[in-house]
This record gives structure tokens, C-alpha cells and sequence, in this order.
């Protein structure tokens, strides 16, 4: 079953001078031609009550709306523009979670959106975030408004199963191309998926009030009105999944706009500041940090000697992400990394953005073909001797890449009122259960203080906090870096053949980098640095005789920790306390760090989740604890003898 994505295919018709996007795998159009802004406050907005809804929240509430169809945005914009004019001043969040198979081109929303001059400032945003078309979940941030959204490309069918309810939605938007039109989006099988998303006092909306999506709700218990729709439609649909203990009448309530009827029981008014602490300072830890204080909670940040004192603590840090097959890219860890740590990363000082030759170095390597399937932007394909360093292998060139200096982030975080660091020892982990807290103990077996949530980002010292945790692996890495050659590498370019290398600044190369498993030295080899000129020689030999000496290279070298597998572990690691970990990231800690960290914070605030349940199982730290089959009882046939 293939991921590749394909965009709208459109064609367009105005009206009263508006250019109204008709699709042509559907025949039906992606909003009214009467006035789409006002239906979709009217059926969508106002169905779900949202105005008193989205004003009533307390500090810390986290309210989810999702829908079946993104289409133009047109719904996710006027929903972004009720909470700029609703919201409360405090630290609620709302997010949406959208599912789309065949999302428009960045051109086609553009032009759609021009329909709209009231919600350009908004549009405008979300332009600059919307994702290229590969298939998986996209997380747009809108941190200053308290805004974010889950884009997920691909076929509902197979999206919906794979939503990790980790938070209840509480209100849905029915949407989508007229049943008529498009009855796979309205089947039995999706809204059964619907309702498992959901909870008591989720609310849904649709302009439709077809058969299949009456029944579909009903046979769970969801009461249905059918209030009038939007202009010439008679009727739209409004329901609510009442807790059986609640009288039925007052489902009556919903034929009005009485606010007062809906129970809002699917929020969890137990929301509140987090106290939370992090064990290790890594690029885990301070992204980790960065996630839970940017959403207003406070986080103490410990770490035996200081920030970035391992491997995280390079000179600069390469985002030069191997993407996999775009047929397969939901299967496929590094891309759905890739695809949210860019623009995570683009928000801070300490991002560049660079463009990576990805060398072809073995006859099977299947790059050229790879790229060729990507959307425009993301890869140009150069034959050989086209790179700035004359070579004989071939390459394509990454062009969504970029370097962060690590320094310069950690500074970056630090800042963050929220964030307080401490250098300390922590050797201990005591649950408190019947306070719901966890005491973080010293190596002089002092308490440091309690807190609510524990994330353990120690590298190879998280084994010392749960036994559960897989043994994991040391791996030695050295950089090197020296001054340029008579001719300097161009600052927005990098190299990419096994090893790597890129200008540091303006003075300087940069080139790594050695491996060395199970090995745990961090103490500078000149080995290391004969290893890391050896790489480049092999494919720039040209190059390679214009460097300074071997003997002038300074360097770092690092240890690295990974999992048996080489996934990192992610998740709960204490059954009975809140007790989580992010480790073992490998090699590719600044690009999994922002990904993982968005689950985290999802499995400990409870709030929507950015990775699908394949992924929590594959990454999650219970995988390696053996199941035992049970034994099959002694009358029963073995498979051989049926």
C-alpha cells in the first residue's frame, strides 16, 4: 500500500468575481459558492457551539477540534479566528486535527484563500507552515496565538486507526465532499473510528444529514437534531454524545443555540501548571525542556556537569536527514522527523539553512530514483563533477537542509523564564503515591526537590533509573575541524558521503565523523582525525591535498547511546509513577529530539499526538520486556499434525 501523496487536481469557476475551487475527483465544490465563510461559522462553528465553548476555558485547558476533510483551510481559519476573538487570556490551548488525501498545492491554497481579505493575516501563517505533500502527520505551530494544527495527509481510512487517543476530541467538523460524491469518507467504518476518537460531551457538526451518518452516530448512543442549515439547505446536523446517566430531553436543547445544554464532560478540568523535571541536558533534555515551558509549565533541568556535555555538544549540528521511499514515508522515522524539526528549528537564531550534496557512492544506491518521486523543493538532481568540489561520484542535492549550533540553542532555551537548570547528581528516582509526586534524589541521597512528571535524557546513564530499560550501547564519534583551503567552501553548502563536511565559519571546516561501537573514549585521537581526512580524500581527493595538515586539526570526540534496535526509547518507563525517558537517540539526536519531545508532552498533558500508534509501540521503551506466549493447552492439535 503506497503513502505517495497526490495533490487536488482543480478547476475553477468565478463567482461574483470569487475564484471557487471545484474538484475534479469529486465534481463538488470546496466551499459554497453563496458565501463559504459564513457556512462554515454557521454549520461548523456555531454547531459546536465553539464561541462559549472556547471563551470558557480555564487556565491550562487544552480543547481539540478535529475534522475529516482540510480542503482550502477555509474551516480551520474562521476556527482560528473565533479563538483570536473568543479565546481567554490565559494559557489554554486549542488545536485542530485534520485529515486530508488529497490536499491542495501551496499555489491552488493560495489562490483559494484570496476569496477571503478578512482572514488573510491568518492565511498568511499558514502559508508559510503549510507542508509539502508526503504523506504523514504535519504539526503547524502558532505558539504566540496558542494555536496548532496536525495536518495528516493520507487516506482516512488507514489515518483514523492510527490516531492515538491520548485526549478526547471534543468537538468534530463533519466535513468533506458530499456523500453523494464521495461515500468512502461517510462509511460506517470511519465514524466507528470517529466516536472511538471521541468521549461523553464531544459535540459534532455537518452540513449533511445523510442516512449513513445519522445511523452511524446513533447506533453510539449520540443524540441527533437537524437544525436549520445554512441559506437555501433545510436542515444541517448538530449531536452530542450525552453520558447515559444525563435525561435525554435535553438533547432537545441542541435545536437552539443554548449553550447551557452541551456538557462539556469530555474536557478535563484537572488541568493545571506542571511541575516537571529533567534528568540530562542533551539535545533530548533542553528540547524536551523547550516543549513543556513553551506551553507555560515549569521545568527544572538537571545535569552533572553542564549543558551539552556530550554527544549533543558539537560544534555545529548537521540536519541532513536520508529520506526513505515517499511510497513508505509514514513507515519511515527519519522522514516524519525531518518533516517537524525544520521548521522547529527555523524559529530559533541558531538555525542556518544550508543545502546538502547527497553523494552516490555505491552503484545500487537508488537516490536519483528516490528524488524523482519527491515534490518540487525538496531534492535537485546533478550529475557528476556539477558540485562545487570536484568528484567522480554523482549526487543529488537536499535542499530543505540546515546546520544549528548547539551553544547558541541551549542559550536560546535557557532563556526561557520557565526553564531553571541545576548542576546536580541525580542518582534516584522515589515515587511519593500517595502525594502523586516524585522526589529526585542526589548522590548524597538528598532530595532535591518533588515534582509532578520525571523525563530521563541521561544517555547510557538511564539504565540507573529503571530496570526495564534494554541494555544499551556506547558509540564513539570524533569531528574535526581546521582552517579552510586557499579557496573556502560556500557558507550554504555541505557534503554528504558516509562522513560529512561543512564550513563551521567563515575560517573554518568542519569534518566528521569517526565511529566506534561500544567504545566509550572521548578523549581526542589523531586516529579519528586520520579516519575523518580519509572519508573526504576517498571522494574528493582533489580537495583533500589542498588541507591543512593533520597535525594542526583540533576536534571533539563524544559518545553516542543507542537501543539494540537503534530506535530511540520514548515513553513510559515506570508503570505505577510518571516516570518517562527520551534516550538512545543515535547519531540523530537533533533530528528525532523535536518529534519526541511533541510526544512526551502529548502522553504526559494528555493532549493530541503527533506520531501514529505503530510508532509509540515501535519506539516505546516496553518493547524489549519478552512476552511469554502462553502454552497451548494439552488437547490441542499443534499446527503440524492439523
Amino acid at each position: 500500500m503506497s503513502d505517495a501523496i497526490q495533490t487536488a487536481d482543480l478547476e475553477w469557476q468565478s463567482v461574483d468575481g470569487i475564484d471557487v475551487p471545484i474538484s475534479k475527483q469529486f465534481g463538488d465544490v470546496y466551499f459554497s459558492k453563496d458565501n463559504g465563510l459564513l457556512e462554515s461559522r454557521h454549520v461548523f462553528l456555531n454547531g459546536n457551539d465553539l464561541a462559549t465553548r472556547l471563551a470558557d476555558l480555564t487556565d491550562f485547558d487544552y480543547f481539540c477540534v478535529a475534522e475529516t476533510g482540510f480542503g482550502s483551510a477555509l474551516n480551520s481559519l474562521a476556527l482560528w479566528q473565533m479563538w483570536q476573538q473568543q479565546r481567554p487570556d490565559n494559557h489554554s490551548h486549542l488545536h485542530l486535527i485534520s485529515i486530508e488525501k488529497f490536499p491542495l498545492s501551496k499555489i491552488d491554497l493560495i489562490r483559494a484563500l484570496q476569496a477571503w481579505p478578512e482572514l488573510q493575516p491568518l492565511a498568511t501563517q499558514l502559508i508559510e507552515q503549510y507542508p509539502l505533500p508526503i504523506a504523514g502527520c504535519h504539526r503547524l505551530n502558532f505558539p504566540n496565538a496558542r494555536f496548532s494544527i496536525d495536518l495528516w495527509l493520507g487516506d482516512a481510512n488507514e489515518i483514523l486507526p492510527q490516531i492515538v487517543k491520548t485526549k478526547a476530541v471534543d468537538a468534530w467538523f463533519l466535513d468533506g465532499f458530499a456523500p453523494s460524491t464521495n461515500p468512502e469518507m461517510w462509511q460506517t467504518h470511519i465514524l466507528d473510528q470517529i466516536v472511538r476518537l471521541s468521549d461523553y460531551g464531544t459535540t459534532f457538526a455537518s452540513f449533511s444529514v445523510a442516512g449513513v451518518l445519522k445511523r452511524g452516530l446513533t447506533q453510539h448512543g449520540i443524540s441527533i437534531s437537524r437544525p436549520r442549515g445554512f441559506k437555501h439547505k433545510r436542515q444541517m446536523l448538530k449531536a452530542i454524545w450525552l453520558a447515559p446517566e444525563t435525561p435525554q430531553h435535553r438533547a432537545n436543547a441542541l435545536q437552539n443555540s443554548n449553550t447551557q445544554a452541551v456538557q462539556h464532560s469530555s474536557l478535563q478540568h484537572t488541568a493545571k501548571q506542571r511541575q516537571i523535571a529533567i534528568i540530562g541536558a542533551g539535545i533530548a533534555g533542553l528540547t524536551c525542556a523547550h516543549a513543556f515551558a513553551s506551553r507555560g509549565h515549569q521545568v527544572t533541568l538537571y545535569d552533572q556537569t553542564a549543558p551539552l556535555a556530550g554527544a549533543s555538544g558539537n560544534p555545529l549540528a548537521l540536519l541532513n536527514p536520508r529520506l526513505g521511499a515517499i511510497e513508505h514515508s509514514s513507515k519511515h522515522l527519519v522522514t516524519l522527523a525531518w518533516q517537524y524539526a525544520l521548521p522547529h528549528y527555523q524559529r530559533f537564531k541558531a538555525f542556518q539553512a544550508i543545502e546538502v550534496n547527497q553523494l552516490l557512492l555505491k552503484p545500487q544506491d537508488n537516490l536519483h530514483e528516490l528524488a524523482a518521486h519527491y515534490p518540487t523543493g525538496v531534492f535537485a538532481q546533478q550529475p557528476a563533477h556539477s558540485t562545487e568540489l570536484n568528484t567522480s561520484y554523482p549526487s543529488v542535492k537536499f535542499l530543505p537542509a540546515g546546520t544549528v549550533s548547539p551553544s547558541q540553542l541551549c542559550a536560546e532555551i535557557l532563556q526561557q523564564p520557565n526553564i531553571h537548570f541545576q548542576r546536580a547528581q541525580v542518582i534516584q528516582l522515589k515515587p511519593v503515591k500517595h502525594q502523586q509526586k516524585i522526589q529526585v534524589i542526589d548522590h548524597q541521597q538528598q532530595c532535591l526537590a518533588e515534582f509532578d512528571h520525571v523525563i530521563v535524557c541521561a544517555a547510557m546513564q538511564s539504565k540507573l533509573f529503571s530496570a526495564q530499560l534494554p541494555k544499551l550501547q556506547p558509540n564513539r564519534g570524533q569531528v574535526s575541524w581546521f582552517k579552510h583551503a586557499e579557496q573556502p567552501l560556500a557558507i550554504n553548502q555541505a557534503y554528504s558521503y558516509g562522513g560529512y563536511c561543512m564550513p563551521l565559519d567563515a575560517d573554518h571546516l568542519l569534518v566528521g565523523a569517526s565511529f566506534h561501537p561500544d567504545c566509550e573514549d572521548d578523549s581526542v585521537l589523531a586516529a579519528d582525525h586520520q579516519h575523518n581526512y580519509d572519508q573526504l580524500n576517498h571522494v574528493f581527493p582533489d580537495y583533500a591535498q589542498s588541507l591543512a595538515p593533520i597535525e594542526t586539526w583540533q576536534g571533539r570526540a563524544s559518545v553516542r547511546t543507542q537501543s539494540p534496535d537503534y530506535f530511540p526509547l520514548l515513553g513510559k518507563i515506570h508503570i505505577d509513577a510518571e516516570i518517562y525517558t527520551l534516550t538512545a537517540l543515535g547519531s540523530k539526536g537533533f533530528l528525532f529530539a523535536p518529534l519526541c519531545s511533541e510526544v512526551l508532552v502529548a502522553q504526559i498533558l494528555k493532549q493530541a499526538c503527533p506520531l501514529s500508534a505503530y510508532w509509540l509501540d515501535k519506539l516505546s521503551p516496553q518493547r524489549f520486556i519478552k512476552k511469554v506466549k502462553p502454552k497451548k493447552p494439552y488437547y490441542q492439535k499443534s499446527d503440524a499434525n492439523t
